[in-house]
């Protein structure tokens, strides 16, 4: 069970990661090829509904060449 806050994050979160993704041009399946993962983990992390390693949020910055840090500035 998560609390509203941590929901709040995780969809803030997701959101940020797609907002900065189109941004990019990449696609969520381009994405997930680059970064080993799957289109579908992908689509529920920008839709709050996972929450995402360090692993995988290292990864998705380097890929769409962001610092760490700015995935969490919303």
């Amino acid at each position: 069970m998560s609390t509203l806050a941590e929901q709040k994050v995780r969809k803030q979160l997701g959101e940020k990661i797609r907002e900065l993704r189109d941004k990019s041009g990449i696609t969520q399946d381009k994405l997930a090829i680059d970064i080993h993962s799957s289109s579908a983990y992908i689509s529920h992390v920008e839709k709050g509904l996972r929450t995402p390693s360090v692993s995988f949020l290292i990864k998705v910055s380097y890929r769409l060449k962001v610092q760490l840090w700015e995935l969490f500035k919303f």
